[in-house]
């Protein structure tokens, strides 16, 4: 990769008229470009004209933008609040230009299909850090608490709430405790007139994330158990969370064993603040306890990091060898062990593994499998590579889906620059007993073998 240093060395020295006419060069062939250079070649009046007509523009638009563009979109959407940016200098008017553009929140996702998120996450980051930036220099908070509220009030598409998470870093702690007072008492009202508006309120909601800006744990708390009485586990590990972040490590202890352990799709999150809260509170045997149980949970190469951080670094080694014996003592093939005995230098051992249960192998499994098998080739274990891409192909080729006989091409290339390097094949048919039986089982596959000659 060149240093951006240097290239900057050198574009600086090419001159302003070469630079110039490249700029322009490139704008004529590139949308985002020419809007580059109107941008910094306008006013800041200028910027912040085009702002406003862009936003007019975005109101009263009403075609349809599919998955394919919204992309294309989104990169508009950046390029209008760089616009804003660069036009607007005075903090006030700044806030209340990228709070128009929240609101126009509902003329965008009503007419898009965000479904990869690019959209969203221009409300999420883009104008979050533009208003941050604002609002940040503004000195009457005040008048930026009711802004606030009424964003927040009607965030119907999820995306003005990043603002409320984020009030931290342009409001003092009195404004946001008026805020976070503000707020219950709309609940309080809100639970008068509608059924189980507790359980649903937006306004309690904010309470807790401006609780979590506070530290705030009892607020926190309160918020949370009015909302949901009946204590669930994952409401107690959310105010766990919050108790230790303010440092009240005792009490975040006191909940989380109190907390109910019916439901095991949380027993990862419990554990971890468990053992955090033990480490704070010098409790090494608990600790050692805890991390020993999310180990063996899910045996991975961090969770055995975790774990010697509480047992000692000198007991490495005999945890590994330990978890190799218990590895192959296991008659199903299980990814993740495989994984884990790559992960730790293991490589010859995973080899052996994954050998023994090749028949095992599942090639729909290409999320797991192509990172292995990278592992195995990266490692020299080139029997553990060839079983685990042979098992990829037999996959592609079983489906007999010709869109992804590429992959199936790639796969059996891989395999015949493999094969040369093995010696002992052990186990596994020879590569060229093994081709000669895929092609009499395939034979009838014309296109996917007319791709591997080419």
């Amino acid at each position: 990769m060149k240093n951006p240093d240097c290239q900057r060395d050198k574009l600086i020295n090419l001159g302003p008229e070469t630079l110039a006419d490249t700029l322009l060069d490139l704008g004529a062939h590139s949308d985002d470009a020419a809007a580059v250079v109107e941008r910094i070649t306008s006013s800041p009046k200028e910027n912040q004209k085009r702002f406003k007509s862009k936003m007019a523009g975005l109101k009263r638009q009403r075609k349809f933008i599919d998955w394919r563009g919204a992309a294309g979109f989104a990169r508009r959407l950046e390029e209008l609040l760089a616009d804003l940016r660069a036009g607007v200098k005075q903090p006030q008017t700044g806030v209340e230009l990228v709070a128009a553009f929240f609101e126009c929140d509902s003329s965008v996702f009503e007419r898009c299909d965000d479904s990869n998120g690019a959209v969203g996450d221009v409300f999420r980051f883009d104008a979050r850090q533009l208003f941050i930036h604002y609002a940040s220099q503004v000195d009457d908070k005040e008048w930026l608490c009711q802004l606030l509220l009424k964003l927040y009030e009607h965030d119907d598409y999820g995306v003005r709430g990043e603002l409320l998470g984020s009030a931290s870093g342009f409001l003092p702690a009195d404004s946001l405790r008026s805020l976070a007072e503000i707020m219950w008492k709309r609940a309080e009202q809100e639970n008068e007139t509608e059924t189980n508006s507790w359980y649903f309120s937006q306004w309690l909601y904010g309470v807790k994330t401006l609780a979590r800006q506070l530290k705030d744990a009892p607020l926190f708390e309160k918020a949370a158990l009015t909302s949901a009485p009946n204590k669930p586990l994952a409401v107690c590990i959310d105010i766990a969370e919050v108790y230790l972040e303010s440092g009240d490590a005792a009490r975040a202890l006191s909940i989380l064993e109190d907390a109910p352990k019916d439901n095991p799709h949380f027993e990862n999150d419990r554990d971890a603040l468990l053992l955090a809260a033990y480490k704070k509170l010098g409790s090494n045997k608990k600790a050692a306890e805890t991390a020993w149980r999310i180990f063996r949970r899910h045996r991975g190469a961090a969770n055995l990091d975790t774990l010697l951080v509480v047992v000692g670094e000198e007991k490495r080694q005999w945890i590994v060898d330990q978890q190799v014996q218990e590895v192959h003592s296991a008659e199903r093939l299980d990814y993740a062990s495989a994984r884990f005995l790559a992960e730790v230098g293991q490589t010859d051992e995973a080899e052996t593994y994954i050998l023994d249960r090749a028949d095992q192998l599942n090639g729909d499994l290409y999320e797991l499998l192509v990172p292995l098998a990278k592992r195995m080739e990266e490692s020299q274990c080139l029997l553990g590579a060839t079983a685990v891409y042979r098992a990829l192909l037999e996959s592609i080729l079983a489906r007999a889906l010709s869109r992804y006989y590429h992959h199936g091409v790639r796969y059996l290339k891989k395999l015949d620059a493999l094969a040369p390097r093995v010696s002992d094949w052990r186990n596994l048919a020879p590569h060229n007993v093994y081709k000669a039986s895929l092609l009499e089982a395939h034979a009838r596959k014309k296109s996917f073998w007319a791709k591997y000659g080419d």
